[in-house]
């Protein structure tokens, strides 16, 4: 790629006297001539072009060719576009050119056209921070700016914050809108070079997510991606935005972009197209069902809507006080774990009646929040479901409901690892099954069993603030700072009082 490069300041042009001795330096080493690659700003331009002037009188043969791929300005003033990430595609070329043995005037002219037929747009989440100033400007927490530069400076205008779809969309929109006189001409059946740049503070999972964006929404538009580079290319310091760039390219400038280079920034990216690769997002194929039990009885499948509402208004409410029990010994999001679970089973629900054979609810209610939940959570209660699913599938007598008590606390025990006075959920859950041993026994009372089994239930949740962690991730913080329940102790004793309340509002 480059030969050399020259520093300046932070967000400076470098000295005349600096590029001077880069320029003499790169003649010395043998070369038939030097290409300087500048982007379009008005101390860049002066600082270059004088030492390209000073060289030349000293019988250096030095071109120079300004890049401006700011696709921001709907009316181009004086100035013209800025030179943003674009450039770095252009240094690739030009090094790929010249590698190639092509002499220096037809590389200016070639690069030249290639920077015609780009462009860039960038967004942000606020300034950077320039070291020893303050930010160039502040945003709204619910304001995102677009079409800033790489210096800190303002963009064009202000949005609402939106989702990476939303502002991905807008961002394209922008730039090959035919009324922006720095658009890129990119339209349905056009193939490009996408480059996700990392303006400095994002994470590569978000980057991941508006290459994602981008990728989908270009393809929806008809525009063949040939190469998707995504990464840190031009940064502005700490600044947490992302800037697109769009480079139209046909065959031999793809070549180009393919050649090999020992830069250790530029990714190694396949060098075939990212549209017409089979991606899905396919969901988990769910295993067939088992045939319902001739014996199978159990709730109607209103009254099981019932109760499962009753929960899902439960948790939804709990959602502030258990993130807030979490930040304690977890990384505070129980409430929001449980919520995602509850707003899963609620549009659930809406689909259709659930199934009325216990063995299959369950099941059904194990696989959703195995693949909606998430987290430790999602996988104990999915364990839990799944074992006590088992033994209703043959009879749902009260004896079988216990059973399918004890099958699923078993199952968290052997693979959650941890056991009643770890101060985890199982707490919970293992005072209320012992409650329920008591279904065993001929006669026992539904009501009267259930009810003492949620109360051991709330007296366990709250003796895990007495309790040092014996399991997860509360066991590796100190137990001084442990001196609230835990979070899914309460969220498991919640769900019990909530199926007591509801069945008793039903007069089951």
């Amino acid at each position: 790629m480059l030969t050399g490069v020259i520093a300046g300041a932070v967000f400076t042009s470098p000295a005349v006297g600096s590029i001077l001795a880069a320029i003499r330096a790169v003649a010395q080493a043998g070369t038939v001539g030097t290409l300087l690659i500048v982007k379009n700003y008005t101390g860049d331009r002066l600082n270059f072009g004088l030492a390209r002037e000073q060289a030349r009188a000293e019988g250096i043969p030095v071109e120079m060719v300004v890049i401006g791929d700011d696709s921001a300005f709907t009316v181009l003033k004086k100035a013209g576009r800025r030179g943003l990430c674009g450039t770095v595609l252009i240094h690739k070329v030009a090094g790929a050119l010249a590698e190639a043995g092509v002499g220096l005037e037809e590389i200016t002219n070639r690069v030249s056209a290639v920077a015609k037929a780009m462009g860039t747009l960038g967004v942000s989440l606020s300034s950077c921070s320039i070291p020893g100033s303050r930010p160039t400007f502040e945003l709204s927490p619910d304001e995102v700016e677009l079409g800033l530069g790489i210096h800190g400076e303002a963009g064009v205008r202000r949005i609402k914050m939106a989702s990476a779809n939303e502002i991905v969309t807008l961002m394209l929109d922008h730039m090959t809108d035919s009324a922006n006189v720095s658009r890129v001409p990119v339209q349905s059946g056009s193939s490009v070079v996408l480059m996700v740049n990392n303006l400095g503070g994002l994470s590569f999972l978000e980057l991941g997510i508006i290459a994602d964006a981008a990728v989908r929404t270009l393809e929806g538009r008809g525009v063949k991606i040939a190469r998707a580079l995504v990464g840190t290319f031009m940064s502005a310091l700490e600044m947490p935005g992302i800037s697109l760039t769009l480079l139209l390219v046909d065959e031999p400038l793809l070549k180009l972009i393919d050649a090999e280079t020992t830069a250790s920034a530029w990714p190694n990216v396949a060098k075939v197209s990212v549209t017409g690769r089979k991606r899905s997002r396919a969901a988990p194929a769910e295993p067939l069902e088992a045939p319902v039990s001739p014996v199978a009885g159990g709730l109607t499948s209103k009254r099981v809507m019932l109760v499962l509402e009753r929960v899902c208004t439960t948790l939804l409410g709990l959602e502030e006080h258990l993130n807030a029990l979490d930040r304690a010994s977890g990384d505070g999001d129980c409430g929001t774990t449980h919520s995602r679970a509850a707003r899963a089973i609620q549009g659930w629900l809406k689909e259709g009646p659930p199934p009325a054979s216990p063995a299959r609810l369950l099941s059904k209610l194990s696989l959703l929040l195995l693949e909606k939940m998430g987290g430790s959570s999602g996988a104990l209660y999915g364990l839990f479901l799944t074992a006590a699913a088992q033994p209703l599938k043959a009879k749902t007598d009260l004896p079988a409901w216990c059973a399918a008590m004890d099958a699923g606390l078993e199952a968290m025990q052997k693979y959650g690892k941890a056991a009643p006075g770890d101060r985890t959920m199982l707490d919970s859950l293992w005072a209320a099954g012992q409650e329920l041993q008591a279904w065993k026994s001929p006669g026992a009372n539904l009501f009267q069993v259930l009810t003492k089994a949620v109360q051991s239930a709330e007296a366990a949740a709250e003796a895990t603030k007495n309790m040092e962690a014996g399991a997860g991730r509360a066991s590796y913080i100190s137990s001084a700072r442990l001196d609230q329940p835990d979070p899914g102790a309460v969220a498991a004793a919640a769900v019990l009082r909530a199926v007591l309340e509801a069945l008793q509002g039903q007069g089951v």
